[in-house]
Protein backbone atom coordinates (compact mmCIF):
# COMPACT_ATOMS: atom_id res chain seq x y z
CA UNK A 1 0.00 0.00 0.00
CA UNK A 2 2.77 2.75 0.85
CA UNK A 3 4.37 1.33 -2.46
CA UNK A 4 1.47 2.68 -4.35
CA UNK A 5 0.92 5.93 -2.62
CA UNK A 6 4.60 6.74 -2.77
CA UNK A 7 4.45 5.84 -6.89
CA UNK A 8 1.52 7.49 -7.24
CA UNK A 9 2.94 10.97 -5.61
CA UNK A 10 6.10 10.85 -7.73
CA UNK A 11 4.69 10.11 -11.08
CA UNK A 12 1.77 13.02 -10.98
CA UNK A 13 4.24 15.12 -9.62
CA UNK A 14 6.78 14.75 -12.66
CA UNK A 15 3.83 14.51 -14.86
CA UNK A 16 3.78 18.51 -13.33
CA UNK A 17 0.98 18.54 -11.16
CA UNK A 18 0.57 20.97 -8.45
CA UNK A 19 1.12 19.21 -4.99
CA UNK A 20 -2.32 19.23 -3.91
CA UNK A 21 -2.87 16.66 -6.60
CA UNK A 22 -0.94 13.96 -5.98
CA UNK A 23 -1.27 14.33 -2.20
CA UNK A 24 -5.28 13.84 -2.53
CA UNK A 25 -5.07 10.82 -5.69
CA UNK A 26 -2.58 8.91 -3.00
CA UNK A 27 -4.85 9.38 -0.46
CA UNK A 28 -7.68 8.02 -3.09
CA UNK A 29 -5.63 4.97 -4.14
CA UNK A 30 -5.27 4.53 -0.78
CA UNK A 31 -9.10 4.62 0.08
CA UNK A 32 -10.10 2.97 -2.69
CA UNK A 33 -7.62 0.39 -3.22
CA UNK A 34 -6.68 -0.80 0.17
CA UNK A 35 -9.17 0.37 3.16
CA UNK A 36 -12.41 -2.13 3.63
CA UNK A 37 -14.69 1.52 4.35
CA UNK A 38 -16.39 3.38 2.51
CA UNK A 39 -14.65 6.21 0.48
CA UNK A 40 -16.74 8.67 2.23
CA UNK A 41 -14.74 8.66 5.44
CA UNK A 42 -11.66 10.56 3.07
CA UNK A 43 -14.59 13.25 3.08
CA UNK A 44 -14.68 13.44 6.78
CA UNK A 45 -11.00 13.33 7.38
CA UNK A 46 -10.39 16.17 4.96
CA UNK A 47 -12.57 18.57 6.79
CA UNK A 48 -11.35 17.22 10.44
CA UNK A 49 -8.29 18.72 8.99
CA UNK A 50 -9.35 21.96 8.11
CA UNK A 51 -11.61 22.12 11.25
CA UNK A 52 -9.12 23.49 14.42
CA UNK A 53 -9.76 26.77 15.19
CA UNK A 54 -5.42 27.28 15.34
CA UNK A 55 -5.76 27.26 11.73
CA UNK A 56 -7.40 30.58 11.00
CA UNK A 57 -4.51 32.31 12.32
CA UNK A 58 -3.07 31.25 8.85
CA UNK A 59 -5.26 33.50 6.43
CA UNK A 60 -5.15 35.98 9.25
CA UNK A 61 -1.05 36.62 9.03
CA UNK A 62 -1.18 35.72 5.28
CA UNK A 63 -3.44 38.64 4.93
CA UNK A 64 -1.56 41.04 7.26
CA UNK A 65 1.84 39.92 5.57
CA UNK A 66 0.37 41.16 2.57
CA UNK A 67 -0.98 44.67 3.44
CA UNK A 68 2.26 45.62 5.11
CA UNK A 69 4.11 44.19 1.83
CA UNK A 70 2.34 46.98 -0.15
CA UNK A 71 2.45 49.12 2.38
CA UNK A 72 5.29 51.49 4.16
CA UNK A 73 5.88 49.35 7.13
CA UNK A 74 8.95 47.41 5.24
CA UNK A 75 10.82 51.07 4.34
CA UNK A 76 10.43 52.27 7.65
CA UNK A 77 12.31 49.26 9.32
CA UNK A 78 14.71 48.93 6.66
CA UNK A 79 15.76 52.64 7.25
CA UNK A 80 15.74 51.81 11.35
CA UNK A 81 18.35 49.09 10.90
CA UNK A 82 20.56 51.23 8.33
CA UNK A 83 20.94 54.12 10.64
CA UNK A 84 22.07 51.84 13.44
CA UNK A 85 24.15 49.36 11.50
CA UNK A 86 25.01 50.62 7.98
CA UNK A 87 28.18 52.62 8.74
CA UNK A 88 30.16 49.45 10.37
CA UNK A 89 31.95 47.15 7.95
CA UNK A 90 29.56 44.83 6.27
CA UNK A 91 26.92 46.92 7.77
CA UNK A 92 24.93 46.62 4.73
CA UNK A 93 24.64 42.66 4.67
CA UNK A 94 23.93 42.86 8.46
CA UNK A 95 21.06 44.99 7.78
CA UNK A 96 19.56 43.16 5.17
CA UNK A 97 20.04 40.30 7.42
CA UNK A 98 18.39 42.12 10.36
CA UNK A 99 15.98 43.97 7.99
CA UNK A 100 14.71 40.05 7.24
CA UNK A 101 14.62 39.46 10.83
CA UNK A 102 12.32 42.44 11.70
CA UNK A 103 10.24 41.96 8.93
CA UNK A 104 9.76 38.34 9.19
CA UNK A 105 8.48 39.17 13.09
CA UNK A 106 5.95 41.16 11.20
CA UNK A 107 4.88 39.21 8.41
CA UNK A 108 5.44 35.61 9.60
CA UNK A 109 6.46 34.99 5.97
CA UNK A 110 9.35 34.28 3.89
CA UNK A 111 7.78 34.90 0.58
CA UNK A 112 6.50 38.47 1.66
CA UNK A 113 10.12 39.20 3.26
CA UNK A 114 12.01 38.35 0.37
CA UNK A 115 9.69 40.65 -1.85
CA UNK A 116 9.63 43.14 0.79
CA UNK A 117 13.34 43.51 2.11
CA UNK A 118 14.83 42.36 -1.18
CA UNK A 119 13.32 44.87 -3.79
CA UNK A 120 14.44 48.14 -2.35
CA UNK A 121 17.92 46.40 -0.53
CA UNK A 122 19.52 44.39 -2.88
CA UNK A 123 20.54 47.43 -5.72
CA UNK A 124 22.14 49.15 -2.73
CA UNK A 125 24.04 46.14 -2.23
CA UNK A 126 25.01 45.60 -5.44
CA UNK A 127 26.04 49.30 -6.05
CA UNK A 128 27.99 48.73 -2.62
CA UNK A 129 30.33 46.23 -3.91
CA UNK A 130 28.10 42.85 -3.04
CA UNK A 131 27.98 40.14 -5.66
CA UNK A 132 24.69 39.37 -6.75
CA UNK A 133 24.81 35.74 -6.12
CA UNK A 134 26.17 36.25 -2.28
CA UNK A 135 23.27 39.62 -2.09
CA UNK A 136 20.74 36.80 -3.39
CA UNK A 137 21.93 33.47 -0.83
CA UNK A 138 21.60 36.29 1.66
CA UNK A 139 18.00 37.72 1.00
CA UNK A 140 16.99 34.15 0.71
CA UNK A 141 18.21 32.84 3.80
CA UNK A 142 17.58 35.80 6.07
CA UNK A 143 14.35 35.42 5.55
CA UNK A 144 13.33 32.39 6.54
CA UNK A 145 14.29 33.52 9.87
CA UNK A 146 10.55 33.95 9.39
CA UNK A 147 9.97 30.48 9.94
CA UNK A 148 11.16 30.56 13.34
CA UNK A 149 10.78 33.90 14.43
CA UNK A 150 6.79 34.42 15.42
CA UNK A 151 4.51 34.63 13.74
CA UNK A 152 5.36 31.38 11.76
CA UNK A 153 2.90 30.00 9.30
CA UNK A 154 5.26 26.62 9.32
CA UNK A 155 5.18 26.17 13.11
CA UNK A 156 1.12 27.06 13.41
CA UNK A 157 0.78 23.89 11.03
CA UNK A 158 2.72 21.64 12.42
CA UNK A 159 1.27 22.21 15.83
CA UNK A 160 -2.21 22.07 14.38
CA UNK A 161 -1.05 18.73 13.24
CA UNK A 162 0.89 17.18 15.94
CA UNK A 163 -1.07 19.02 18.78
CA UNK A 164 1.77 21.08 20.27
CA UNK A 165 1.12 24.56 21.74
CA UNK A 166 1.15 26.91 19.09
CA UNK A 167 2.46 29.88 21.66
CA UNK A 168 5.23 27.62 23.35
CA UNK A 169 6.66 26.72 19.97
CA UNK A 170 6.01 30.68 18.99
CA UNK A 171 8.18 31.81 21.84
CA UNK A 172 10.92 28.52 21.22
CA UNK A 173 11.73 29.95 17.89
CA UNK A 174 13.26 33.42 19.42
CA UNK A 175 16.52 31.92 20.54
CA UNK A 176 17.42 30.02 17.39
CA UNK A 177 16.32 32.82 15.01
CA UNK A 178 18.36 35.08 16.75
CA UNK A 179 21.36 32.81 16.85
CA UNK A 180 21.03 32.69 13.15
CA UNK A 181 21.03 36.46 12.55
CA UNK A 182 24.14 36.90 14.65
CA UNK A 183 25.68 34.07 12.44
CA UNK A 184 24.62 35.42 9.61
CA UNK A 185 25.88 39.08 10.49
CA UNK A 186 29.32 37.83 11.30
CA UNK A 187 29.73 36.31 7.72
CA UNK A 188 28.57 39.40 6.16
CA UNK A 189 31.09 41.25 8.21
CA UNK A 190 33.69 38.38 7.02
CA UNK A 191 32.93 38.90 3.65
CA UNK A 192 32.67 42.76 3.44
CA UNK A 193 36.35 42.52 4.94
CA UNK A 194 37.70 39.78 2.46
CA UNK A 195 36.71 41.90 -0.28
CA UNK A 196 36.85 45.14 0.43
CA UNK A 197 33.19 46.32 0.23
CA UNK A 198 33.24 50.15 1.69
CA UNK A 199 31.56 51.12 4.30
CA UNK A 200 28.04 53.13 4.45
CA UNK A 201 28.48 57.00 5.62
CA UNK A 202 27.70 57.03 9.53
CA UNK A 203 24.31 58.14 10.89
CA UNK A 204 23.61 61.10 13.61
CA UNK A 205 22.05 60.16 16.68
CA UNK A 206 19.38 62.78 15.30
CA UNK A 207 18.72 60.69 12.40
CA UNK A 208 18.70 57.20 14.33
CA UNK A 209 16.17 59.09 16.64
CA UNK A 210 14.22 60.10 13.68
CA UNK A 211 14.20 56.42 11.87
CA UNK A 212 13.38 54.76 15.24
CA UNK A 213 10.12 57.39 15.68
CA UNK A 214 9.47 56.26 12.08
CA UNK A 215 9.38 52.61 12.80
CA UNK A 216 7.68 52.35 15.89
CA UNK A 217 4.12 51.87 14.37
CA UNK A 218 5.40 48.94 12.80
CA UNK A 219 7.71 47.33 15.69
CA UNK A 220 4.25 47.25 16.96
CA UNK A 221 3.63 43.66 15.65
CA UNK A 222 5.79 41.46 17.40
CA UNK A 223 4.71 43.47 20.75
CA UNK A 224 0.83 42.62 19.68
CA UNK A 225 2.13 38.92 19.18
CA UNK A 226 4.61 38.38 21.46
CA UNK A 227 3.98 40.15 24.43
CA UNK A 228 -0.30 39.82 23.62
CA UNK A 229 -0.30 36.19 23.93
CA UNK A 230 2.60 35.92 26.62
CA UNK A 231 0.59 38.42 29.10
CA UNK A 232 -2.17 35.92 28.61
CA UNK A 233 -4.25 38.79 26.54
CA UNK A 234 -5.29 36.56 23.97
CA UNK A 235 -4.64 33.34 22.01
CA UNK A 236 -2.41 33.25 18.69
CA UNK A 237 -5.49 32.97 16.73
CA UNK A 238 -6.97 36.17 18.42
CA UNK A 239 -3.75 37.39 17.74
CA UNK A 240 -3.70 37.27 14.04
CA UNK A 241 -6.81 38.98 13.76
CA UNK A 242 -5.71 41.56 15.96
CA UNK A 243 -2.43 42.03 13.40
CA UNK A 244 -5.23 42.38 10.27
CA UNK A 245 -6.70 45.26 11.97
CA UNK A 246 -3.23 46.98 13.14
CA UNK A 247 -1.89 46.82 9.81
CA UNK A 248 -4.88 48.15 8.22
CA UNK A 249 -4.56 51.00 10.91
CA UNK A 250 -0.80 51.40 10.18
CA UNK A 251 -1.02 51.67 5.99
CA UNK A 252 -4.86 52.88 5.64
CA UNK A 253 -4.83 55.54 8.46
CA UNK A 254 -1.65 56.31 10.07
CA UNK A 255 0.76 55.95 6.70
CA UNK A 256 -2.19 56.40 3.92
CA UNK A 257 0.27 54.41 1.81
CA UNK A 258 -3.21 52.40 0.50
CA UNK A 259 -6.60 52.52 -0.57
CA UNK A 260 -9.47 51.27 -0.11
CA UNK A 261 -9.31 49.12 -3.35
CA UNK A 262 -5.99 48.00 -2.94
CA UNK A 263 -7.43 46.21 0.06
CA UNK A 264 -10.13 44.57 -2.09
CA UNK A 265 -7.14 43.29 -4.64
CA UNK A 266 -4.71 41.75 -1.40
CA UNK A 267 -8.20 40.13 0.02
CA UNK A 268 -8.29 38.59 -3.29
CA UNK A 269 -4.69 37.36 -3.12
CA UNK A 270 -4.76 36.30 0.21
CA UNK A 271 -7.88 33.93 -0.26
CA UNK A 272 -6.51 32.15 -3.55
CA UNK A 273 -3.16 31.80 -1.08
CA UNK A 274 -5.46 30.30 1.67
CA UNK A 275 -7.47 28.53 -0.47
CA UNK A 276 -4.40 26.22 -1.84
CA UNK A 277 -3.24 26.37 1.76
CA UNK A 278 -6.39 24.92 3.38
CA UNK A 279 -6.52 22.19 -0.02
CA UNK A 280 -3.28 20.95 1.26
CA UNK A 281 -3.93 20.22 5.10
CA UNK A 282 -6.76 19.27 4.12
CA UNK A 283 -5.53 16.56 2.04
CA UNK A 284 -2.72 15.88 4.08
CA UNK A 285 -5.03 15.01 7.02
CA UNK A 286 -6.16 12.32 5.09
CA UNK A 287 -3.31 11.05 3.96
CA UNK A 288 -1.80 10.78 7.97
CA UNK A 289 -5.09 9.11 8.76
CA UNK A 290 -4.77 6.58 5.97
CA UNK A 291 -0.82 5.62 7.03
CA UNK A 292 -1.76 6.05 10.85
CA UNK A 293 -4.93 3.64 9.92
CA UNK A 294 -2.62 1.00 8.34
CA UNK A 295 -0.09 1.36 10.73
CA UNK A 296 2.91 2.46 7.67
CA UNK A 297 4.71 4.85 10.20
CA UNK A 298 5.69 1.94 12.35
CA UNK A 299 7.00 -0.31 9.91
CA UNK A 300 8.78 2.29 8.08
CA UNK A 301 10.56 3.36 11.36
CA UNK A 302 11.06 -0.45 11.68
CA UNK A 303 12.65 -1.25 8.41
CA UNK A 304 14.94 1.92 8.83
CA UNK A 305 16.29 0.59 12.11
CA UNK A 306 15.02 3.59 13.98
CA UNK A 307 12.15 2.02 16.16
CA UNK A 308 14.67 1.02 18.98
CA UNK A 309 17.24 4.17 18.40
CA UNK A 310 17.55 6.94 20.64
CA UNK A 311 16.79 10.30 21.18
CA UNK A 312 19.55 11.97 19.28
CA UNK A 313 19.37 9.66 16.27
CA UNK A 314 15.82 10.01 16.04
CA UNK A 315 16.06 13.79 15.99
CA UNK A 316 19.69 13.80 13.40
CA UNK A 317 16.78 11.42 11.42
CA UNK A 318 14.17 13.78 11.68
CA UNK A 319 16.44 16.71 10.40
CA UNK A 320 17.84 14.80 7.59
CA UNK A 321 14.16 14.20 6.82
CA UNK A 322 12.41 17.07 6.27
CA UNK A 323 15.31 18.82 5.27
CA UNK A 324 15.71 16.46 2.20
CA UNK A 325 11.86 16.46 1.71
CA UNK A 326 11.84 20.84 1.61
CA UNK A 327 14.54 20.55 -0.96
CA UNK A 328 12.05 19.18 -3.16
CA UNK A 329 8.25 19.46 -1.77
CA UNK A 330 6.29 22.67 -0.10
CA UNK A 331 7.28 22.60 3.29
CA UNK A 332 3.51 22.61 4.38
CA UNK A 333 3.47 18.98 2.70
CA UNK A 334 6.56 17.94 4.12
CA UNK A 335 5.40 19.08 7.17
CA UNK A 336 1.88 17.03 6.82
CA UNK A 337 3.53 14.01 5.48
CA UNK A 338 6.33 13.21 7.60
CA UNK A 339 5.36 14.29 11.26
CA UNK A 340 2.60 11.34 11.62
CA UNK A 341 5.34 9.14 10.43
CA UNK A 342 8.00 10.28 13.35
CA UNK A 343 5.13 10.97 15.83
CA UNK A 344 5.22 7.35 17.35
CA UNK A 345 8.83 7.71 17.77
CA UNK A 346 8.22 11.11 19.27
CA UNK A 347 6.09 10.43 22.03
CA UNK A 348 7.50 6.83 22.65
CA UNK A 349 11.02 8.57 24.14
CA UNK A 350 9.47 10.86 25.38
CA UNK A 351 10.69 13.98 23.26
CA UNK A 352 9.91 17.58 23.98
CA UNK A 353 7.47 18.21 21.12
CA UNK A 354 8.05 22.14 21.26
CA UNK A 355 12.21 21.12 21.09
CA UNK A 356 10.83 18.39 17.75
CA UNK A 357 8.46 21.52 16.37
CA UNK A 358 11.48 24.06 16.51
CA UNK A 359 13.97 21.57 14.84
CA UNK A 360 11.51 20.42 12.56
CA UNK A 361 10.72 24.18 11.28
CA UNK A 362 14.47 25.20 11.21
CA UNK A 363 15.19 21.96 8.67
CA UNK A 364 11.69 23.58 7.19
CA UNK A 365 13.59 27.11 6.53
CA UNK A 366 16.78 25.29 5.37
CA UNK A 367 15.18 23.01 2.60
CA UNK A 368 13.34 25.70 1.38
CA UNK A 369 16.49 27.90 0.49
CA UNK A 370 18.69 25.23 -0.62
CA UNK A 371 18.58 23.35 -4.30
CA UNK A 372 17.32 21.98 -6.31
CA UNK A 373 13.36 23.12 -6.07
CA UNK A 374 13.79 24.71 -2.63
CA UNK A 375 10.36 27.36 -2.84
CA UNK A 376 12.69 30.34 -2.23
CA UNK A 377 15.02 29.60 -4.28
CA UNK A 378 12.00 29.79 -7.02
CA UNK A 379 10.65 33.02 -5.50
CA UNK A 380 13.79 35.07 -5.93
CA UNK A 381 14.17 33.73 -9.12
CA UNK A 382 10.65 35.62 -10.20
CA UNK A 383 11.17 38.46 -8.02
CA UNK A 384 14.41 39.55 -9.21
CA UNK A 385 14.36 37.96 -12.32
CA UNK A 386 18.22 36.08 -12.32
CA UNK A 387 19.12 32.33 -13.75
CA UNK A 388 18.65 29.85 -11.71
CA UNK A 389 22.43 28.50 -11.14
CA UNK A 390 23.46 32.24 -10.17
CA UNK A 391 20.44 32.35 -7.71
CA UNK A 392 21.70 29.26 -6.06
CA UNK A 393 25.77 29.72 -6.39
CA UNK A 394 26.08 31.96 -3.02
CA UNK A 395 24.12 29.79 -0.82
CA UNK A 396 26.45 27.24 0.36
CA UNK A 397 28.03 29.04 3.25
CA UNK A 398 24.62 29.98 4.23
CA UNK A 399 23.08 26.44 4.24
CA UNK A 400 26.32 25.86 6.31
CA UNK A 401 25.57 28.05 8.75
CA UNK A 402 21.93 26.84 9.69
CA UNK A 403 23.42 23.12 9.24
CA UNK A 404 25.87 24.01 12.45
CA UNK A 405 22.70 26.00 14.28
CA UNK A 406 20.65 22.94 13.78
CA UNK A 407 23.49 20.59 15.30
CA UNK A 408 23.55 23.03 18.18
CA UNK A 409 20.43 22.76 18.23
CA UNK A 410 19.96 19.02 18.83
CA UNK A 411 23.32 19.30 21.52
CA UNK A 412 21.94 22.13 23.48
CA UNK A 413 18.20 22.04 23.43
CA UNK A 414 18.00 25.12 25.96
CA UNK A 415 18.75 27.41 22.59
CA UNK A 416 15.17 26.85 21.73
CA UNK A 417 13.52 25.89 25.35
CA UNK A 418 15.49 28.64 27.61
CA UNK A 419 12.78 31.26 26.94
CA UNK A 420 10.16 28.67 26.40
CA UNK A 421 10.53 27.26 30.21
CA UNK A 422 10.69 31.15 31.11
CA UNK A 423 7.54 32.00 29.76
CA UNK A 424 5.01 28.54 30.67
CA UNK A 425 7.20 27.12 33.16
Amino acid sequence: MATAMIVTMIVLLLLGFPMMIPLIAATLVGFLIYLPIPADIMVQQMLAGIRPAALIAVPMFILAADIITKGQSADRLIDLVMRFVGHVRGGLGVATAASCTLFGAVSGSTQATVVAIGGPLRPRMLKSGYSDPFTLALIINSSDIAMLIPPSIAMIIYGVVSGTSISELFIAGVGPGILILILFSAYAYIYARINGIPTEPKASWNERIKAAGAAVWPLGFPVIVVGGIYGGIFSPTEAASVCVGYALLLELVIFRSLKLGDILDIAKSTGLITAVVFILVAAGAAFSWVISFQQIPQAILGALGLAEAGPYTVLIAISIAFFIGCMFVDPIVVILVLTPIFAPLIDGLGLDPVLVGTIITLQVAIGSATPPFGCDIFTAIAIFRRPYMEVIRGTPPFVFILLIVSALLIIYPPIALFLRDLAFR
